[in-house]
């Protein structure tokens, strides 16, 4: 290891510590994720400030980190991973920022900052080792470790916040959850959604596993040539959906169909986070110059890979406005009981 290599993970041991310090003194809002949110606001500006100079809109700031510090981030996924960081996670840190400040409830924006900034992690970290990068990992890579502890910890304190329902009589909860999914036409095309997005999951998790079928052969070939990219990533996330959401999208099916599933709001929005941010860093990658020719979107295959890859990731979107918009049918079924009772 070299000087400046220590460099770079004593300043960033620094600032570590010092989020952890934070996290345990006084604010005003008597929420320590305040604090939180305000030193990750500031380091998705750096991402931002990487991202953006990467790709050459900028120049002459972040080159010795990105020598001394974490060269895998300039990869395409490593820049597609700082854009979502510097954009989408800093505007969701001002929104709960903001809504602290004005004693208003941030829940739903937590939950989809959980479910993106988990999968994010998930990927990028052994992805790192496994790639063609692996060689490189420098000190500053495992101060990446101890941030996998502020989602876990975040997600107990924003899932014990109450939720923040519409009160509904207990005659249209007992009404929407009696109507089949005939009746339901959104469900039904969800229901439609998470089959296709199952087998789709599902097909993408043995193309990467080196299925020898023709099909398999043909799609990593001719259609997603960025699964073979020896970074790791694009393998590394198909196997997070495999095992992860493959089983959620059966669970949404069951959700979909039998009513009282309480737990299916939260969820929902979780998983909507973290499809999205895996599937803007995936295609990204994709179409990026930074992926080598061989590896990047054939033109042939552009629009069938970009409308299928933002498909998947708006279908989670849906189901998670179509929770929040109309939860009455994931209500608990007590309620339902209770008119009948009644009458």
């Amino acid at each position: 290891m070299t000087s400046s290599s220590w460099s770079v993970a004593l300043v960033g041991a620094v600032v570590l510590v010092g989020l952890f310090a934070l996290v345990y003194l006084p604010s005003q809002s008597q929420d320590p994720l305040f604090y939180v949110f305000m030193v990750f606001s500031f380091t998705s500006v750096i991402d931002t400030i990487i991202a953006l100079e990467e790709d050459g809109y900028i120049g002459g700031f972040m080159e010795f980190y990105m020598k001394e510090g974490e060269p895998y981030l300039r990869t395409a996924y490593g820049i597609m991973i700082c854009y979502w960081d510097g954009v989408v996670h800093y505007g969701l840190y001002l929104a709960m920022i903001t809504a602290m400040s004005q004693r208003k409830s941030y829940r739903s924006f937590g939950l989809y900052w959980i479910g993106s900034l988990t999968t994010s992690l998930l990927v990028f970290l052994p992805g790192n080792i496994v790639g063609k990068y692996g060689s490189e990992i420098r000190l500053a890579y495992f101060l990446n470790f101890p941030y996998l502890l502020i989602p876990i910890w975040a997600a107990r304190r924003i899932f014990s916040q109450p939720k923040p329902l519409p009160l509904l009589m207990a005659d249209k909860v007992s009404a929407e959850q009696s109507r089949s999914i005939l009746q339901r036409p959104l469900d039904l095309g969800l229901v439609g959604f998470f089959l296709l997005a199952a087998a789709f999951t599902l097909f993408r998790g043995l193309v990467v596993l080196d299925c020898s079928a023709d099909v398999c052969f043909n799609y990593v070939y001719q259609q997603e040539p960025y699964l073979r990219d020896p970074v790791a990533y694009p393998k590394i996330q198909m196997l997070v959906f495999l095992f992860y959401l493959l089983p959620y999208f059966c669970l949404c099916l069951y959700g979909l169909l039998r009513p009282g599933c309480t737990w299916m709001p939260d969820w929902a929005l979780v998983f909507a986070g973290a499809v999205a941010q895996a599937q803007f860093s995936h295609l990204g990658s994709s179409l990026h110059h930074r992926t080598p020719y061989p590896y990047r979107t054939p033109e042939g295959a552009w629009w069938f890979v970009v409308v299928s890859n933002v498909a998947f990731a708006v279908g989670p979107h849906l189901l998670a406005y179509r929770c929040l918009r109309s939860p009455a049918f994931f209500y608990p079924l007590a309620l339902r009981d209770e008119e009948k009772k009644k009458q």
